[in-house]
């Protein structure tokens, strides 16, 4: 089993598409304004030689970008798809969005999520790893005091639970940073993460049954590093696929995650799919794999394959199911150099993608949502 498939993605896909980008770039010009001169100052005169004119270089990128850009990311019913990211059918899809961490899927395609609910498609989403290390010592304060107050508002109440809350309320008082933290203490915060991503969930429209908590064991270490990834990683993810048999699958590519999360577990969803499709399982010869990014960077133009605009209003309603991972905002210890929240982050690479696509002529829109489409 090949356990570290991300190492063989590729994105340079589009030579023409990326020198003309960058022509427009150093030009200072958006695509159907290049010149034959634009290209001959920049040695791209065998562009204009291949295609016969500059202008007609020009409409062959611009119509590549043009068709990247889809307001239905499931693919668009009785419509022709000859030209657009995504088949038309069948429809609607099953979808799987694998998430690292409890916030990866809003954070880096909340708007897309949304859209494909509204266009009915069965959106399932799948947490990788609990997420617990993130979660700050004041965040489980707040929560086990809440439990010990809501128990003394009854009587009779539970002294086991109230037993369990001292306890681990006495662990974060007492351990040093250099101990690792108990089982008991993760676990509670692995259950604040649950909550957060079941309230973002519930916002977006998806049912409690299409929630899915992986778990997977490579994460559980208790530390920031963490352990190799195994089988016991990819069996999880190959389980779920097999049951639910999706037309789309999405999968974190943000490998400039610093902690390597992302990457393991990319790493074991492609390698779930690997062994289905060795296996002949069915479903996977009608699915496609797209791969989104966002927490940490976000994919040049020159790469995009399917892009999702969003209005001011969706762009808003993405932020207000990132807000609802509360432990991730100002207390989330794993923000990197990086000072802005994640729900700011994720707003200016998003405006940024859609002022990429402005600048070069096209739709102009408040952000868009970028993916590319894995091969395999």
């Amino acid at each position: 089993m090949n356990l570290n498939l991300t190492s063989t993605i590729t994105t340079d896909r589009y030579p023409l598409r990326r020198d003309i980008v960058n022509l427009c770039q150093a030009a200072g010009k958006p695509l159907l304004k290049l010149s034959t001169r634009d290209y001959a100052e920049h040695g791209m005169m065998h562009w204009v030689e291949k295609f016969g004119s500059a202008a007609l270089v020009n409409i062959e990128v611009f119509n590549e970008l043009q068709h990247t850009i889809t307001g239905w990311p499931g693919g668009k019913p009785n419509a022709d798809d000859t030209t657009r990211p995504e088949r038309a059918f069948p429809f609607p899809k099953r979808v799987i969005v694998f998430s690292p961490h409890p916030d990866d899927d809003v954070i880096s395609m909340g708007g897309t999520i949304r859209r494909l609910i509204q266009q009915e498609n069965e959106v399932h989403v799948a947490y990788e790893t609990s997420g617990d290390i993130a979660v700050d010592n004041e965040e489980v304060r707040r929560y086990l005091h809440f439990v010990k107050g809501f128990q003394n508002l009854f009587d009779g109440a539970d002294q086991t639970i109230v037993d369990c809350c001292q306890k681990v309320l006495a662990e974060l008082r007492e351990r040093n940073d250099n101990e690792a933290e108990s089982a008991q203490v993760l676990a509670v915060k692995s259950l604040i993460r649950q909550g957060e991503a079941r309230l973002a969930c519930a916002y977006n429209g998806i049912p409690g049954s299409h929630i899915h908590f992986l778990e997977l064991p490579f994460y559980e270490s208790g530390k920031i590093e963490k352990l190799p990834m195994t089988e016991r990683d990819v069996e999880p993810i190959r389980r779920l696929l097999a049951d639910i048999k999706p037309h789309q699958v999405y999968v974190a590519a943000d490998l400039a995650d610093p902690h390597g999360t992302h990457r393991k577990c990319t790493d074991a969803v492609l390698a779930a799919v690997d062994e289905e499709k060795k296996a002949g399982a069915a479903w996977v010869a009608d699915c496609r794999i797209w791969m989104y990014r966002g927490a940490w960077a976000e994919w040049d133009v020159a790469d995009i394959e399917m892009c999702v605009p969003m209005s001011p209003e969706e762009l808003r309603e993405k932020r207000n199911a990132i807000l609802k991972h509360q432990s991730q905002m100002e207390s989330a210890p794993f923000l990197g150099n990086d000072e802005r929240l994640f729900w700011q982050r994720a707003e200016d690479r998003n405006r940024e993608t859609a002022q990429a696509y402005d600048r070069l002529g096209l739709a102009c829109y408040e952000a868009m949502e970028a993916f590319v489409e894995y091969r395999f």
